[in-house]
């Protein structure tokens, strides 16, 4: 490495964020700029491990020890040559992934682990200042014609290795701009939206063909598009939402979480209009947490990001409540190194304000005499391990019930599955027993039909924006296989198929 007692001499250290009292007024990225040298100091971290753990850390496979190395010498050019042939789009995991790679470090077994993600930003945005991000135009054309439909991170990956492979591809997008979960489910102030049109340049520049406001399915039939292309990747994305059917349901206030935070980022953008990006009329009006007692019911990412916009709103007070108990301050022992931690975690938009119960069930909405909800009724839960199954079960505790004040419930409970009505079902598709795209076995494509394929959440379930563009990834080699017989694009080692980072 290029310096060997690096991870003895500097600390972990990220870059500083911008004050909570000066952030909350915008919805700009709330970390401040950084220094080249602090890059360097960081990557200098990286130790001479032997056995590098963070490689199989990576859904992508990311080459770590070597793009950090590169940092430390300064030689850019070679760190986003290292980093850009595993990672169509490092300056998105740069910012949002939870880095997995972090969780497997070895100098994270006994001190804090080498800031990877920081590290990954510093290389794409450096790459980007200095011109290094450059249209790679395939050499020859293979006169194959490939739709991927849905321009989450999943299709873009995918949308990017397929023309990079020769074949001509077409984006299809039903929303009024690319970019999926990137574009209208994640803040502004976790990714500008600049950073997906910059990349969205390059990508035209390619050759690749983007059409928004296509409803497949509807627009374009399932035969049509069968008919029309050599092949089809369905990356979609798992877009129905799990509901919470109880009582009051239906009261004013109550939405699910990517209704409230995709009109933020049209409102961020711009561009709300009366018609959402489905293409359904707005029911609820403008969705705003200002002067409201906000509760926001379940405790992932995305209720996070509803806790940071409220907070952005200005919200009277903003709750945070989980079904299950409060995990350990630590890595809890049941996922030892290198596993991914159980283990509690805090983001920035927590630390801007926000009450977090633990272990709460939610039982009714209540609502006021014109139909809006003023309240909640909860519970708290005691939950117990069965010695024998190693399952827990929760029971109510008695005596425990409460009512909270609240004028907007937001449903942050994950998703289900991919939407199965018209293309999928049209297409013949077989799901599995979670709603997902069915495809053979350790493979992308249907079972049904050979020219369709599928990746991202619409096949593996609900997850990471990195698990998303590695899905795009290996679904286009297996399109490119079967066009050709035989590929070319990068392969992604057999470690990185280790089942024990499968659901991260």
């Amino acid at each position: 490495m290029g310096k060997p007692t690096g991870f003895l001499e500097f600390d972990r250290q990220l870059p500083q964020k911008r004050k909570v009292e000066e952030r909350l007024r915008d919805f700009q990225e709330i970390e401040t700029q950084h220094t080249d040298e602090h890059s360097r100091q960081q990557a200098a971290r990286c130790m001479d491990c032997g056995v590098p753990f963070c490689h199989n850390g990576c859904p992508l496979g990311n080459i770590i020890p070597e793009f950090n190395d590169a940092v430390y010498d300064s030689n850019w050019a070679l760190a986003y040559e290292i980093l850009a042939s595993t990672n169509n789009f490092p300056e998105f995991t740069g910012r949002i992934c939870p880095a997995p790679c972090e969780a497997s470090c070895v100098l994270g077994i006994n001190k804090p682990p080498v800031a990877i993600e920081f590290i990954e930003k510093s290389i794409a945005e450096k790459a980007f200042e200095l011109g290094l991000v450059k249209p790679r135009l395939p050499k020859k054309r293979t006169g194959k014609k490939v739709a991927v439909v849905g321009s989450g991170p999943a299709g873009m990956a995918a949308a990017s290795q397929l023309n990079q492979a020769g074949h001509t591809v077409t984006l299809l997008e039903r929303a009024d701009r690319i970019g999926g979960l990137l574009r209208y489910g994640i803040p502004d102030f976790k990714l500008e939206k600049r950073f997906i049109d910059r990349r969205l340049e390059v990508m035209e520049q390619e050759g690749i063909e983007f059409r928004t406001n296509v409803n497949v399915g509807v627009d374009i039939k399932a035969d049509e598009l069968l008919r029309d292309f050599d092949a089809v990747v369905l990356s979609t994305g798992s877009t129905v939402p799990r509901d919470l059917k109880i009582q009051g349901r239906h009261l004013k206030g109550v939405y699910f979480a990517m209704e409230f935070l995709s009109q933020q980022n049209k409102r961020v953008a711009d561009i709300v209009r009366e018609k959402d990006h489905r293409g359904a009329a707005y029911q609820q009006g403008e969705l705003l947490a200002t002067d409201k007692h906000v509760v926001v019911i379940g405790g992932g990412d995305t209720g996070s990001d509803c806790v940071g916009t409220s907070n952005r709103h200005g919200a009277k007070s903003v709750t945070q409540i989980e079904l299950m108990p409060m995990p350990t301050a630590t890595r809890d022992v049941t996922t030892p190194w290198p596993n991914w931690p159980m283990m509690l975690r805090t983001s920035t938009s927590h630390e801007e304000g926000c009450e977090r119960q633990w272990a709460i069930n939610t039982k009714e909405f209540i609502g006021d005499e014109n139909g809006n909800l003023k309240a909640l009724k909860i519970v708290k839960l005691d939950w117990q391990k069965d010695p024998e199954t190693g399952r827990f079960s929760m029971q109510e505790i008695p005596g425990t019930e409460e009512e909270i004040s609240c004028e907007l419930a937001l449903l942050a409970a994950g998703f289900l599955n991919p939407q199965q009505e018209g293309l999928l079902n049209e297409l013949g598709l077989e799901f599995d027993d979670r709603g997902n795209i069915k495809t053979k076995p350790n493979g992308y494509q249907s079972i049904t039909s050979e020219k369709v394929f599928a990746a991202g959440d619409s096949r593996r379930g609900q997850s990471l924006v990195v698990w998303a563009i590695s899905e795009g990834r290996e679904a286009a080699r297996a399109v490119d296989e079967y066009l050709m017989g035989e590929s070319l694009l990068e392969a992604k080692s057999v470690s990185m198929l280790n089942p024990t980072f499968a659901h991260v």
